[in-house]
């Protein structure tokens, strides 16, 4: 079991909820409130991690797991858990190697990154950071921009680095109204820019509020008339795999798999778009039955243990994503806080494992549950 201590070593967090209580002391309370906030009034934030609290595990006992193996693959790639880290902006202002860093503790656990659009660190950066990694598992998230030349580029640059899928975001025609950043009146610092946007020229951004008109720039960008028959135009760019991100009915699910997804990802965007909408872990079984196993689903929102990884995937889901406790690993120590989040979630998914009478992923089923009633 891996262990990691903070810089001054007052606190050697040993869980996920540790981490973020720590992580408060290496954050500006601006910084911690964009990171941690919801939309409105956070209900949905809230329940993404209560559902996890509903559901009950039933182990199986007198079973050999004596050796657990806990890899998979999506999409065909290889990893060493079934754990993604999800598309996350700024990361920044929780650490100065931001999006490397989180990128290369991914890599090197042998787990999945997805770098969002508003990366204060650019597609290429995260890319060449990652040279000795060449097979890990790397997406590009992004949205379908008014200005398609924007997309285009986005798409073209990924695709060049060598990134393995785009993981289209379909929750966000606009904003959610986060109330704790309209409160702080959040803007990036003037040392910090959306990098993929500051490298592609011909954008006609105003500079009047410092590198803060990048984020003016990116939320004007966000394009409400966007229609399932934009996917079609999004797949012809480049023969990147599609994900669909954002996904909480059946029907849209079935709809995503009719336009091309190779994936979808059944999330509430972390509480941040829609408060009021459904859990994901909620929404997770319907989609999953909706999909028929025709493409594979993932799920974020709400995971903090690695046995919350284990319901997960118990109604179906082939891994998760993981984003704030990232953050927090991240602002405690960089990289190897990053790499310690990752250890912590695998140590308590092998033990839950054990403990439910499963030796390997394959063994995890719904009968292992015991689901609320309402």
């Amino acid at each position: 079991m891996s262990t990691y201590l903070s810089d001054d070593d007052r606190f050697q967090p040993i869980n996920l909820f540790e981490y973020e209580k720590l992580a408060k002391e290496y954050l500006s309370q601006t910084t911690l409130d964009y990171y941690s906030s919801g939309a409105w009034d956070e209900i949905t934030l809230r329940d993404n991690r209560a559902a996890f609290e509903r559901v009950k595990l039933r182990p199986r006992i007198l079973v050999d797991v004596s050796d657990r193996n806990l890899t998979t693959s999506i999409l065909g790639q290889p990893l060493q858990l079934p754990l993604l880290i999800a598309p996350m902006a700024f990361q920044c202002l929780a650490h100065p190697d931001g999006e490397v860093a989180t990128a290369l503790a991914a890599a090197s656990s042998g787990v999945g990154m997805v770098l969002s659009t508003m990366a204060t660190k650019s597609i290429e950066e995260v890319a060449t950071g990652c040279n000795q990694f060449p097979d890990s598992l790397r997406w590009f998230q992004l949205y379908i921009h008014k200005d398609r030349g924007l997309t285009c580029a986005l798409v073209e640059k990924a695709y060049k680095a060598g990134y393995k899928a785009l993981c289209l975001t379909v929750d966000a025609p606009v904003l959610g109204q986060r109330e704790r950043d309209r409160r702080n009146e959040f803007a990036l610092p003037q040392d910090l820019h959306l990098a993929n946007l500051a490298t592609i020229s011909g954008l006609d951004i105003s500079h009047e509020k410092g590198e803060s008109g990048l984020f003016t720039y990116f939320a004007q960008q966000l394009n409400p008339a966007v229609t399932w028959h934009d996917l079609e135009w999004l797949q012809s760019l480049s023969p990147l795999p599609l994900v669909i991100k954002g996904v909480l009915r059946g029907d849209d699910a079935v709809q995503a798999v009719e336009y091309g997804a190779k994936a979808i990802v059944v999330s509430n965007h972390g509480g941040r778009q829609l408060d009021g909408a459904i859990a994901s872990l909620d929404a997770l079984a319907e989609i999953v039955a909706a999909v028929d196993g025709k493409v594979e689903v993932l799920l974020d929102g709400g995971i903090r243990r690695g046995t919350d990884i284990l319901k997960a995937l118990a109604l179906g889901a082939k891994a998760v994503l993981i984003g704030r406790p990232i953050l927090w690993g991240l602002a405690v120590g960089g990289q190897m806080g990053v790499s310690h989040v990752i250890s912590l979630l695998e140590d308590e998914l092998n033990v839950g494992m054990a403990l439910s009478g499963c030796a390997k992923l394959q063994d995890i089923d719904p009968s292992l549950l015991t689901l609320p009633r309402f």
